[in-house]
């Protein structure tokens, strides 16, 4: 087994995962919906952020590269990470760093993890809906009220007095309407690939680290090993079992809290399948449309899957029919993702002739 999926089923209500009108969606032509979702992107940082968080690692830090024209403006430049794998998101979340004019060598390392988007479990299971909101200050005295004219000129008070004259209009209150909420059983999607999962490769013709790089790490105790990829620099085994656990823990733990100021959702996990089989754990967690209803569609969670192992909250059991809901059920997929994690054979996976 080289390659570990992770299905994980989560229930959000009245919530916003990404702003982009609201909260972004896509559309459905089968059933003729619109569907939100949490990018990929935003479910990576996620879980990067619940990783460095339990491994108690400042992340690595970004460098922003700013052009200055001969006008005098500030342009936007190139974006560096530090491709420096002994921190973890840089390791799993990998990186990517090309100057600008080519004068030196780009280095890029594919994450390890293949991230979905968190998306409806089903077009009928999840959905958006709208709410005009206000942003309402009109309780306070010491507010100021600024009104400009077409030239940006400063109206006075009795100016403004003067143009409010015969309106209806408050000028402590801001009306935000359209905003729009996702509701319903959500999806996510994770594809481990173990080869890569603690390795750097040495190739000299598609870099991924700097000579410098290289020469640190193995001052640390990396290691040389051959690998399907070429010759690549493995993490030291003390170091790889702590990044493991931490790895596995933010996983199985993640959460989307961003833009949520207003709209907080626990988006509890209601089950989550594990299995080197991305066919089957496809089917274990799924929904099906109802034969004597027409447009409903009922969750499935398959308890009893040959070759996948799925493990179901105490929360599923208000939503979905299941018979093996557990207390201990995040608890013993973080478990079963360790070992499986750590049953790899790292620094030796190409078989030797005999």
């Amino acid at each position: 087994m080289s390659t570990i999926y992770v299905r994980t089923l989560k229930r959000a209500e009245h919530t916003v995962f990404c702003v982009a009108d609201g909260q972004k969606s896509y559309y459905d032509p089968q059933f003729n919906r619109r569907i939100p979702y949490s990018s990929g992107q935003q479910v990576k940082r996620s879980i990067i952020d619940i990783l460095s968080k339990d491994l108690k690692q400042m992340p690595s830090p970004t460098t922003f590269l700013f052009d200055v024209d001969k006008k005098g403006e500030m342009k936007e430049g190139e974006v560096y990470g530090t491709c420096d794998p002994t921190y973890s998101d840089q390791l799993f979340g990998g990186w990517m760093k090309a100057s600008k004019g080519g004068k030196d060598r780009t280095l890029k390392r594919r994450s390890p993890l293949s991230i979905s988007a968190m998306r409806g479990l089903h077009p009928l299971l999840s959905g958006v809906d709208s709410e005009n909101i206000s942003f309402d200050r009109s309780d306070r005295p010491n507010n100021e009220v600024i009104v400009r004219n077409d030239k940006g000129e400063t109206l006075s008070v009795e100016e403004i007095t003067g143009l409010l004259l015969g309106k209806d209009r408050s000028l402590n209150r801001k009306w935000i309407p359209d905003n729009r909420r996702a509701t319903g059983l959500f999806v996510q999607d994770i594809a481990i690939d173990l080869r890569r999962l603690f390795c750097v490769s040495l190739s000299k013709l598609e870099p991924e680290i700097t000579e410098e790089t290289e020469m640190r790490l193995r001052e640390a105790g990396w290691t040389e090993t051959e690998t399907v990829f070429g010759a690549c620099l493995f993490v030291p085994k003390e170091e790889r079992e702590r990044l493991i656990k931490g790895l596995a823990y933010a996983i199985i733990n993640w959460s989307i809290t961003s833009n949520q100021a207003r709209t907080f959702s626990l988006m509890e996990t209601l089950a989550i399948s594990i299995s080197d089989n991305a066919n089957k754990i496809a089917g274990s967690i799924r929904a099906k449309l109802k034969e004597d209803e027409e447009n409903k569609s009922e969750p499935i969670i398959e308890e009893d899957m040959v070759g996948v192992e799925t493990y179901v909250t105490l929360a599923a059991g208000g939503y979905i029919r299941t018979k093996k809901e557990s207390v201990y059920a995040l608890d013993d997929a973080e478990k079963s993702l360790i070992e499986k994690m750590s049953e790899f054979d790292y620094e030796h996976q190409i078989a030797t002739a005999s």
